[in-house]
């Protein structure tokens, strides 16, 4: 799925070339299986790969370990240093969380009817300021953290230069708090990318008021995608 399509790996690299170029330092929260981190090495970025899973974190390891320009930090982000439960889905592990309010509310939608989550080993936690302090300030962060993405923005304090974070309608308070954490920051301007079509859907890039009425207007069975955010230069 992440690794076995050619096309979609070259869509990739075209849609992220936009934002990443060589020598960009990129922050990957939540990486997963890393397809991100694939992508982004091969437009030449340095890659900071954050992931709590110790699945996931054996499987980057394996691809990345030996690979210079990658960093794998196996913990999660929040707002503050510390601890917390993470909720496991055994079948679909990408939709692990740190989230019990997300775990309710996205239960309640049909799509998320075969998926079942429990409580497992409890993770450090660290913000996103302390990794700014260690690696760098990123040109690009992506963060995919199945509904504690708003946590991960309110450890944030430095405005980065652009950024994606995922939405989900049946969800969309977590995604309204990530606009409204970076108006707190400075001025963004905001696109949007469906599922996994890998292209911004507006010709025009919008104002934080735009996107969140946008996002408001969407029905709960709406689908997921990303909002992609990036610092507005202008007067």
């Amino acid at each position: 799925m992440y690794y076995g399509i050619p096309l979609r790996a070259r869509r990739l690299r075209r849609f992220y070339s936009q934002f990443v170029t060589r020598g960009s330092l990129c922050f990957d929260v939540g990486a997963h299986a890393g397809n991100r981190v694939r992508c982004w090495r091969q437009l030449g970025a340095q890659v900071v790969a954050i992931e709590p899973q110790p699945d996931f974190v054996r499987l980057l390891t394996w691809l990345y370990g030996r690979d210079r320009h990658v960093e794998i930090v196996p913990i999660a982000l929040g707002r503050e240093p510390g601890h917390a439960e993470i909720y496991v889905s055994e079948r679909t592990p990408t939709v692990t969380t740190l989230s019990p309010e997300w775990v309710e509310g996205v239960s309640r939608d049909p799509r998320f009817a075969g998926v079942a989550w429990s409580p497992g080993q409890r993770v450090e936690l660290r913000t996103i300021e302390q990794l700014i302090e260690r690696f760098g300030k990123p040109e690009f962060v992506k963060i995919d953290v199945e509904g504690f993405e708003a946590e991960v923005l309110a450890g944030l304090k430095t405005p980065v230069r652009g950024l994606s974070f995922e939405y989900l309608p049946a969800a969309r308070a977590v995604a309204l708090e990530c606009i409204d954490r970076l108006a707190e920051l400075g001025r963004y301007r905001y696109n949007w990318s469906p599922g996994e079509s890998h292209r911004l859907t507006e010709p025009h890039w919008l104002d934080s008021a735009r996107m969140r009425a946008w996002l408001a207007d969407q029905p709960p069975d709406a689908p997921s995608g990303d909002v992609y955010a990036v610092r507005d230069s202008g007067p």
